[in-house]
Order: C-alpha cells, then sequence, then structure tokens
C-alpha cells in the first residue's frame, strides 16, 4: 500500500473524482448535490472525453419517459433480455443497474441540468430475441444551448469534426432526412435554410456551433449541473497516485497542476475513478481481445498519466479475469487530418446499413450482414481475421453522393483529396476498385453481380439485410422495398478499409454494485470507487443494445455520488 506522507496536503475535499466523462461528471455532480465539497479532475484541457464525441445514447430499461410516450416496458422483459444476449457471471450489480436506472434518471434531473428524453425508434440490438424493444429503452440528451455554459462553453470537448458542418455546426437525427432532402424538396430545402440562418448567428459570437446534441450536449448539461453545484475543476490535472492511510483506505492522492508542479490532494470520504478505462494501455488492453484485433481504439487518448486501472492496482484493486470478450466493437477507418492528427472514423450507424453498399474481405467476398450492430460486424472480422482484416466497405457513386462514406460527408462535391491521400480507393468499373484494393477482380465483380440480382428486388438472400426492426431503422426509408439493399451500378465505384478498433474496453477493474472497487482478496478497498469504463462493465463484453455503456456509467456514477458522500469523513 502506497500510505500518506506526514505532509499537509495542499488541498483538502470531501470526495475526488478523477475524469470528466459521463461518469465522472454524474458522480461529482452527485456527490456535491448530497453537499459534499468536490474536486473534479481531468488530465485533457477539456472536459468530456470519449462521451463528448459520441452518439450520447443512455440505455435505461423501463424507464418512465418511454412509457409517457407510449412505449412501456418492464424489468422483467429487460431481465428476459439480457438473459439472452449477456453471458451471466454478474447478476448482482446487473439487478443493480436494472433496479436503480430510472430512480438515478429521476434524481438527476430534479437536481441537475440532466434533460433526457426517449428516443421510440431505435430497437435493442437484437430485436427478435425475447424481451427485446422496439424503442424508448434508450434515452438520449434534450439539445442544449451551449450558451448558457458562458465562459465554461470553452470546457466542452469538440465533437469530431468529421461529424460536423461547416466548421462546427452539430446536427440531429431529425436534420438528416432533410439534409438528403434538400434538392428536392421545398419543405426540407427551407428546414435547413433555418438551421444555416441559425448556424450563423451563432457563430457570430462563437467559435462553433452552440446547438449542441447527441454526447456532446450530454457534457454540456453534466458540466453545467458540477458548475451550478460548486464542483471545482482543474483540467490539465495528471494524478499519479492514490494515497492510503494505515488501514488501507484510500484518503487522497498525489497529481501535478497544468504547470506540472506536484501537489497532494486529501479526500476526506473518498476517491471516484472514471478515467476512461484500458483502452490505450497496450499491455493491459493487450489480455482482453484476441491478437488479430490490434491496437487501434476510437475512444480519447489518454495522455501520458496512468489510468485509473494502473492507479488501483497500484493498491492492490483487482482487475477482470482475461478474457478474449472484453472489448465493445466499431469497425474503423482511419486517416490523416489538415493538421497532421490521425483521424478515426467509427463506422456505426452512418453508412453500412444505407442500400447500394456491401462489405467484402481481402478475397472479394462478402462476410457479414453489413446492416448488423457495429459490435457484431466486428465480431464477424474477428471470427474471419484471416481475409477479413482489414476488411472493405464498396459501394457505388450514387451511394458515395447521397449517403457519404466514412469521414466523406453526403454531398461532397469532389472527392480528389481523400483518393489521393489513399483513404478512399476509386475504379471506374468494378475490376478496376478490385486492383486498387488489392482483392482479385474476378471475385468482386462475382460478388457484386450475384448481390446486384437479388438486390434489385431488395432481397440478400446471402445475409438477410434488412430483414429486422433494428436494421431497417437505420437504412433509408425512403427506399423500398428494402430500407438496407439496393444494388451497386453506377460508376464509378469506392471503397474504405475497415479495421476493429474499441469504442472502449468491458474489462477493468471489479466493483461490487455499490460500486466499491475491491481488492485482489475480494473486499471493498475503503474509500475507493469506479464508474465509466474504469468499472468492468455490466455487459461481459455483450453489446445488447444503443447506450449500455452510457447507461451503466451515470447509474453507477450516481450510485458512486451518493455512496462516497455517504462515507464517513476522516
Amino acid at each position: 500500500m502506497t500510505q500518506a506522507t506526514s505532509d499537509a496536503p495542499d488541498d483538502v475535499f470531501d470526495v475526488v473524482v478523477v475524469g470528466a466523462g459521463a461518469g465522472g461528471l454524474t458522480a461529482a455532480s452527485t456527490a456535491a448535490a448530497q453537499g459534499c465539497s468536490v474536486l473534479l479532475l481531468e488530465q485533457a484541457a477539456v472536459v468530456g472525453g470519449t462521451t463528448a464525441i459520441s452518439g450520447g445514447m443512455v440505455w435505461i430499461p423501463a424507464n418512465h419517459k418511454a412509457a409517457a410516450a407510449q412505449r412501456p416496458d418492464t424489468l422483467d422483459a429487460a431481465r428476459t433480455y439480457l438473459a439472452a444476449t449477456v453471458p451471466g457471471q454478474d447478476r448482482t450489480r446487473l439487478e443493480t443497474f436494472l433496479a436503480s436506472g430510472d430512480a438515478a434518471i429521476r434524481d438527476l434531473e430534479a437536481r441537475t441540468s440532466l434533460r433526457l428524453q426517449p428516443v421510440i425508434t431505435y430497437p435493442d440490438y437484437y430485436p427478435d430475441l425475447p424481451g427485446a424493444t422496439a424503442g424508448g429503452r434508450v434515452l438520449e440528451p434534450v439539445p442544449f444551448d451551449a450558451s448558457a455554459l458562458g465562459n465554461a462553453f470553452a470546457l466542452v470537448r469538440d465533437p469530431l469534426p468529421e461529424f460536423m458542418l461547416f466548421g462546427g455546426m452539430m446536427i440531429s437525427r431529425q436534420d438528416i432526412p432533410h439534409l438528403r432532402r434538400m434538392w428536392k424538396s421545398p419543405r426540407s430545402a427551407l428546414y435547413v435554410a433555418k438551421l444555416l440562418l441559425k448556424y450563423g448567428l451563432q457563430r457570430l459570437g462563437a467559435r462553433r456551433g452552440t446547438t449542441l446534441y447527441l454526447g456532446n450536449a450530454l457534457v454540456a448539461r453534466l458540466l453545467k449541473s458540477a458548475v451550478d453545484l460548486g464542483v471545482t475543476i482543474r483540467t490539465g490535472a495528471t494524478v499519479t497516485r492514490l494515497e492510503t492511510d494505515p488501514h488501507g483506505r484510500v484518503c487522497g492522492l498525489e497529481m501535478k497542476d497544468a504547470s506540472a508542479r506536484p501537489r497532494r490532494v486529501r479526500a476526506r470520504r473518498g476517491v471516484v475513478l472514471a478515467t476512461g478505462g484500458i483502452s490505450h494501455d497496450a499491455e493491459l488492453r493487450g489480455n482482453f481481445v484476441p491478437d488479430s484485433a490490434g491496437t487501434l481504439t476510437a475512444t480519447v487518448a489518454a495522455g501520458a498519466a496512468p489510468r485509473g486501472a494502473r492507479l488501483a492496482s497500484a493498491i492492490g484493486a483487482q482487475l477482470s479475469a482475461a478474457t478474449r470478450e472484453g472489448a465493445f466493437w466499431v469497425p474503423a477507418s482511419t486517416f490523416t487530418r489538415a493538421d497532421g492528427s490521425r483521424g478515426v472514423y467509427p463506422h456505426t450507424v452512418t453508412d453500412r446499413a444505407k442500400p447500394g453498399l456491401i462489405a467484402v474481405d481481402g478475397n472479394g467476398r462478402r462476410f457479414v450482414n453489413e446492416a448488423v450492430s457495429y459490435h457484431e460486424f466486428v465480431r464477424a472480422q474477428l471470427a474471419h481475421a484471416n481475409s477479413a482484416i482489414p476488411a472493405w466497405l464498396v459501394c457505388d457513386s450514387r451511394f458515395l453522393w447521397k449517403y457519404g462514406l466514412g469521414k466523406i460527408k453526403p454531398f461532397t462535391l469532389s472527392v480528389h483529396a481523400d483518393v489521393k491521400s489513399g483513404y478512399l480507393k476509386r475504379g471506374e468499373t468494378v475490376g478496376d476498385l478490385a486492383g486498387s484494393i488489392g482483392v482479385p477482380p474476378q471475385a468482386l465483380e462475382t460478388t457484386v453481380a450475384v448481390f446486384n440480382k437479388d438486390a434489385e428486388h431488395g432481397d440478400d438472400p446471402a445475409f438477410g439485410r434488412g430483414s429486422n426492426i433494428y436494421q431497417r431503422s437505420l437504412g433509408d426509408a425512403d427506399h423500398q422495398p428494402n430500407p438496407c439493399v439496393a444494388p451497386l451500378k453506377q460508376g464509378p465505384f469506392y471503397a474504405v478499409a475497415v479495421q476493429p478498433a474499441d469504442l472502449g474496453m468491458s474489462a477493468g477493474l471489479v466493483a461490487d454494485d455499490q460500486a466499491r472497487v475491491l481488492g485482489v482478496d475480494g473486499r471493498p478497498i475503503g474509500g475507493l470507487y469506479a464508474c465509466g469504463n474504469d468499472m468492468a462493465s455490466i455487459m461481459e463484453g455483450a453489446y445488447p443494445g444503443p447506450g449500455i455503456t452510457l447507461g451503466p456509467a451515470i447509474t453507477f456514477g450516481w450510485i458512486a455520488g451518493r455512496q462516497v458522500a455517504e462515507e464517513p469523513a476522516s
């Protein structure tokens, strides 16, 4: 154990939270609402972590908002569904999540600026399994006007630039159909014109648009909550170790501030770890993923400081048992931005399920239903690791113009730069494209011809694409008879390479149902809590629906905040 020194600390707070993503911000706000003095430390210069660049979906079964929107759900239905999708080794925490999720949302909305609304048309990822719902189980943040943050808006991490328009304009799911139809529908053209006018006015006083959606809105709402509740927020803060008292209880930490000056902070009631997990710790991550998966992650870069798993392990905390199912997966394409930074584009819902695209392996053959969840897509890649890493998303010119592909947005007038950089492969014919991506031309031509024959009628007998409500919800409702299937016919043809990347790790610190970190002896380490991706996931490597990382992160962040606030002060 690393015991505290006799020197007086530089700062004293009731609670210290390390990491300012959804879990950390929730824990900090909850503890502050309980009357605690709270210090929130974030290694980056901005807050939000991976949450800020995510879709911001929050999976909470049997929530009261879905019921009010005529999408009733029950905990028994959720249990049935999770029994069919989650391995089931950790039912105690799973039951705590089910019992506490809606209570957490109710309490947070009563005490903070968090506001969520049900997404009534977003099904669970395995909608044909018993207990699944067609929508409402997932919540999304209500759009947020960031001008309400004042100067604190500068603390919110920007979304990925590839997910914004015109250098800083976020768009909602409801905006996308209007953007697609703006050349054909006067109503949509007017809708888009109003969006652009609103954005232009916002840019007169802000460096980017102030209407926030998705994960950015979630972070902004939680940040406003923390600020309003008096949480002390320090960015650029590197935590180097946890301190314990003679009884082994965590009583503070050592850190370096933005000026790299060492500081000691005492935590009278405890410390909550919410640093984002082990995605960027190659050594630890390697214990939980197949070798063929590589090291790519779509999570926010970690920097040099030790993450929660390292900090806690140094004082005897327990990590998940080794497994090859320890990640939440997404197919991702990579590129270099104009400023020289590396871009990682997560292919979640914007392109794979749309009509007019197929995915092929290195042999030029399809290997998966392209419209399955991003997690299942990568699981298929890993199952065909010898040929499907990387895989290629292949489309024709009509698809590229209407839907975009990866970082390439719809209605892009010229893709020359992306072809020149190598991100986008191009061929006048399917055979030419095969040569560009290094697959056998005859095989790819045959694959496309066979697919096209049935796709003319909206069919996919090989993989059943568009066969359930989840897949169809991600297609193009304007395309019939199957919103997920159309032939690839109009050259030139294009392709982008995708490889496995994690959206966060399922593996992490072992904790109990009160978010208390457990030692290698199975007992709680006094004064130490974990939430978010620092806590080993209750989903145990499964991905049953949208928001199954943020739902537990907020729920256990709320639990951790309440529990640490009740610790006796030392």
